[in-house]
């Protein structure tokens, strides 16, 4: 299960990179800045903290899923489409301000991941419930989301 651990490790992490380097540090911009938030907007260390546990955890599943899963495609296919979707969503937000396209990335991939921990919990077992905090984040940051497109 090492090899499957780091190669997932290695591609997840490098999501969360990829996407920040497209983001082009937006978040700190003028733009997001004064953006009508939601109230409930976690104060922005909380996005690093969240996101590392999230991409840890979400790696053990998958390395699992790889070596527990018979149909490898299907589950590559999932993990693929959860990658582009996870890295676009960063540049349609911050760097283009494509809020209505965000809120469509976003909760393409909110059903998608919780299709990772519903659809395959016969597979995964209590395994699934590494993709909670996943499936949970993405609900607030999806929430996020759709608050900047009405308030704003």
């Amino acid at each position: 299960m090492w090899k499957p651990l780091l190669l997932f490790l290695t591609l997840n992490f490098g999501a969360l990179g990829i996407g920040g380097f497209l983001m082009g540090g937006e978040v700190t911009g003028e733009w997001y800045q004064n953006v009508n938030k939601a109230p409930w907007t976690p104060p922005g260390w909380v996005f690093g903290a969240a996101w590392t546990t999230i991409m840890l955890l979400f790696s053990f599943y998958m390395a699992s899923a790889w070596t527990e899963m018979e149909n490898k495609n299907f589950l590559i296919g999932l993990f693929a489409f959860q990658w582009i979707l996870n890295v676009a969503w960063n540049p349609v937000f911050f760097k283009f301000h494509q809020v209505g396209f965000g809120l469509l990335l976003i909760t393409a991939l909110t059903i998608l991941v919780g299709y990772l921990l519903i659809g395959l919990w016969p597979q995964m077992k209590l395994k699934s419930l590494l993709v909670l905090p996943y499936f949970l984040w993405l609900l607030i940051a999806t929430s996020l989301n759709a608050y900047i497109l009405v308030k704003n």
